[in-house]
């Protein structure tokens, strides 16, 4: 069957809006570009709501998951739409894994802060990147950061993030004596968890698309079959609105002043520090890979894409989640071939169609989730070998920063550790050149944080 008139001209309309034949791709291509991102991202609509529904909540922790299921589907297909139509980039964007994590363990459970008011710092957050992204400010927060702290960040949010899933899943569990220690591993929980773990870890192996996503499913499966957790009470069903997030940032804003100064400076800063150098190293390394600019970086135009970072982080806290931020899980539709924002749109779409899945999501148990947060924690390792070991400066501050942040279970902690001990430890080398001012600056304020709030 061959299209019409009326389809070709819509397709040729869609063709130069998108660039189709400067970026060398067509309409087929970018499809299955599309749908290819989304399989392997999906594993998101369920990851996300889990880790914040310890957070939010009304009575009981996981009774708002429905709704932080549409708050996640919707706030990535508006973020990611604005980057395929704006942007025209094949980049997709959801809220940020590490991100979330330090939303609910860091701020919200350790800090005691009113999730309102939590959201309400990430529309802070979002408003502030708007600005900085308008601005040449940016680029001056982005040279303040030493980059071997930038890496170590990377790499302590990975640890942070695979810490949470062995507890959660009882492998690890607290111990008198030694703090931790390894759990009962008999628990049919934390032996599905295992398998569930085997499994996800086999199809990495295999480099099967979507091997987060289908080892969330087979885990869940798995502890269906065997009754541990119970079956699903449909598939589809037409999403009740999220009547109890939408909007409870600007309530946050009402009593942000309520809260400790210090505190929410750091949370503030942490949020915009970790989403800003998680989006320049993922826009970079995808970008080399589509060709855009060459290995040094020198074509990269980010701005396009950190305004459509900075507004779908306002509008995912308005809808009730944590911070937006592009995924690195886009690189595989663009290995499928996607070069154009069409790509995103088809990406987003499906965003859009999930939410109609919510009985099927909110069955899938909380353990099912800890084998995909594992092995991103094992992802997020990689970037361990751009650290320069063999100067003392950068290894220690880094290594301080990778090791504090799951121990303290504070994502906060292990960055400000690291950007106080690294200008220190430049000073004693006798290389106070190599440090910036602002760099002292964030050291400074980060000192009068500990000195005035104690931790």
């Amino acid at each position: 069957m061959t299209p019409g008139n009326g389809q070709l001209n819509k397709l040729g309309i869609i063709a130069k809006f998108f660039k189709f034949n400067q970026l060398k791709t067509n309409f087929r291509t970018e499809t299955i570009a599309g749908i290819t991102t989304f399989v392997t991202m999906a594993y998101i609509l369920v990851v996300n709501p889990d880790i914040l529904s310890k957070a939010i909540f009304l009575q009981s922790s996981g009774d708002l998951f429905g709704e932080l299921v549409i708050a996640t589907a919707v706030s990535a297909a508006f973020a990611t739409l604005i980057m395929g139509i704006y942007g025209n980039y094949p980049f997709a964007l959801a809220p940020g894994m590490g991100l979330n994590a330090y939303f609910t363990f860091s701020v919200v459970l350790k800090l005691g802060i009113s999730w309102q008011i939590a959201l309400a710092a990430v529309l802070i957050e979002g408003l502030i990147f708007i600005g900085l992204t308008i601005s040449k400010i940016r680029n001056q927060i982005v040279n303040a950061i030493p980059e071997c702290i930038k890496q170590a960040t990377t790499v302590g949010i990975g640890l942070f993030i695979a810490y949470i899933a062995l507890i959660n899943t009882k492998i690890i569990v607290s111990n008198e004596t030694t703090t931790t220690s390894l759990g009962n591993l008999n628990q049919p929980e934390t032996l599905v968890a295992i398998a569930g773990i085997i499994i996800t870890s086999g199809f990495i192996a295999r480099r099967i698309t979507g091997a987060l996503l289908w080892g969330i499913l087979a885990t869940a499966l798995l502890s269906w079959i065997l009754g541990i957790a119970p079956l699903p009470q449909g598939i589809v069903r037409f999403p009740e609105l999220p009547t109890h997030l939408f909007g409870q940032a600007f309530l946050g804003l009402e009593s942000i002043i309520k809260t400790n100064i210090w505190e929410l400076i750091t949370i503030i800063f942490v949020l915009i520090f970790v989403d800003l150098f998680d989006t320049v190293g993922t826009l970079t390394g995808l970008g080399i890979k589509t060709g855009y600019f060459n290995q040094t970086g020198k074509s990269l135009n980010l701005k396009k894409a950190f305004m459509a970072d900075a507004i779908g982080t306002t509008f995912g806290a308005v809808m009730g989640t944590s911070t937006v931020t592009t995924y690195i899980e886009s690189a595989s539709g663009i290995s499928e071939g996607g070069r154009s924002g069409f790509t995103a749109v088809i990406t987003a779409l499906l965003f859009i169609l999930s939410i109609f899945f919510i009985p099927l999501l909110s069955a899938i148990p909380s353990f099912a989730t800890a084998p995909a947060l594992l092995i991103v924690g094992v992802l997020m390792m990689s970037s361990v070998r751009n650290i320069n070991w063999e100067d003392p400066a950068q290894s220690i501050s880094a290594f301080l920063t990778i090791i504090i942040m799951p121990l303290s279970y504070s994502i906060a902690d292990g960055l400000a550790m690291g950007l106080i001990i690294y200008p220190l430890l430049k000073t004693f080398q006798r290389k106070v050149h190599e440090t910036t001012f602002p760099m002292w600056i964030l050291a400074i304020i980060f000192i009068l944080k500990f000195v005035l709030v104690g931790k």
